[in-house]
């Protein structure tokens, strides 16, 4: 739950906006003394605080220069009967997130305490994502292949060249556009993501260019797109090549002109954006077949980095087996392990169709599940799925073309479910299918985890 802090000297105003807040479903906490306030802030800060002005034992300026002296990081809305341009221009200078008058008005407050909350949510997100790229979440590979990556993301990423990334699923896309972002000169700024593929045609322009409340049935409210939370850093547009082709041409526009609009709004909003994109589709073949814009194509290819799959990088495996224990067994609470010779060559003979994603998925898999310290051939043997799903082994239990297709259905799906480890929502994005869809078919062929 969302937690907003109030101080203001007047315990009716904050009696009031608490009972606002609390209606939707803030977590809602006040105090009337402003120095008994701010240490507790400094212990446990909330998402937003909302801050008054003029109060007597100290002004909401002092306070706003205390947060910033202290490292106290919250987004600080300030109140304030005494509204002026001077106020206003000063609140913003010492790093208020908006300045709003009294008496204040319901709706303004809480699109403002909303985008106010969204925006310290990007700001923890992109800690942690420095975080975890720092630590576990490195670009692992001895290969020329990906030695030429890093060697271009080091070359690219203080710049502000679009890059598309290109690659199968499961190569890691995500991961150098993280990396791109980790080392660029807006490092210290939003990294915001949309998998353009896991939402709805008809709901797309809405999460990169907001709405207006009114504007389709279903927008209560205001909402603040994808675009405007990434002003000054990044944008990372996963999947680019499922997007609808309305969506494509906003986005050219956007790129050409620095200018956004939201659905239903008329009102032109300039945003400062670095676009990174990834796909694992070929938009060359799509642009021949009309589903995707050449012109936003060659927009967005300015630096091209493409991916290839692990089956065609083997050098790699060793390396990417030994991190991935290392980090599993640290994960997991489990004493570190290690894996024979035999049994690390055998791995680096499986073709790995889901790539790195699918070996460190059974990296996984076999660390919880091997008892003893070093893993051997017949433990690889043993987890490893079995071929009884085989084309071969299908025709010849099926008995009419009806059964076979149900059987191949049946082995797709098992297939990637154990690729995606069992995520549902994950693996119904790979599938092109509604989660409700895949759920039916897993209860239709008894799919269950551990079978």
């Amino acid at each position: 739950m969302k937690s907003v802090f109030i101080i203001d000297d007047e315990q009716q105003i904050c009696e009031s906006l608490k009972m606002i807040l609390e209606y939707e479903e803030y977590q809602v906490d006040y105090s009337t003394r402003a120095k008994d306030a701010i240490e507790g802030l400094k212990e446990k800060p909330a998402d937003v605080l909302l801050l008054d002005i003029q109060m007597p034992e100290m002004n909401g300026f002092e306070i706003l220069n205390w947060l910033k002296e202290n490292k106290v990081d919250i987004k600080t809305i300030m109140i304030s009967a005494h509204s002026s341009l001077e106020n206003a221009v000063k609140a913003t200078k010492l790093g208020a997130f908006d300045f709003i008058e009294k008496p204040i008005d319901r709706e303004k407050l809480l699109i403002s305490v909303r985008n106010a909350a969204d925006q310290n949510r990007l700001l923890i997100e992109n800690k942690n994502l420095k975080s975890t790229v720092a630590a576990d979440e490195n670009i692992i590979g001895e290969s020329a292949s990906i030695k030429n990556i890093l060697s271009t993301i080091d070359r690219v990423a203080r710049t502000d060249a679009r890059i598309l990334i290109t690659g199968e699923n499961g190569t890691g896309k995500e991961l150098v556009a993280r990396a791109i972002y980790s080392k660029s000169g807006r490092a210290n700024k939003n990294f915001v993501e949309v998998n353009c593929a896991a939402i709805p045609n008809e709901l797309i322009e809405s999460e990169l260019f907001g709405h207006e409340k009114g504007s389709f049935t279903g927008a209560l409210q205001q909402r603040i797109g994808k675009f405007e939370l990434a002003n000054n850093g990044i944008l990372f547009l996963d999947e680019i090549g499922d997007m609808s082709l309305s969506a494509q041409a906003k986005v050219l526009r956007a790129i050409e002109d620095g200018i956004i609009e939201r659905v239903g709004g008329n009102k032109k909003i300039s945003v400062n954006v670095r676009i990174l994109s990834a796909t694992n589709k070929d938009l060359k073949e799509e642009i021949k077949a009309g589903r995707f814009r050449e012109d936003l194509f060659h927009r967005l290819n300015v630096i091209p980095i493409h991916i290839p799959p692990l089956r065609e990088r083997k050098d790699d495996i060793p390396v990417l087996v030994d991190s991935f224990i290392k980090q599993l067994c640290a994960k997991n609470n489990i004493p570190q392990k290690s894996i024979a010779p035999q049994a690390l060559k055998m791995l680096q003979t499986f073709e790995w169709t889901g790539n790195v994603r699918e070996l460190r998925n059974f990296v996984e898999r076999v660390i919880i599940m091997v008892p003893h310290p070093v893993i051997g051939e017949k433990d690889i043997e043993s987890l490893m799925p079995k071929s009884s799903s085989g084309l071969n082994e299908i025709l010849d239990l099926s008995n009419s073309f009806q059964e076979f297709k149900e059987k191949a259905e049946k082995a797709f799906i098992e297939r990637q479910l154990e690729l995606n480890n069992w995520n549902i929502s994950k693996t119904a994005e790979v599938l092109d299918i509604q989660r409700s869809h895949l759920y039916s078919k897993m209860k239709k062929y008894g799919l269950e985890k551990g079978q």
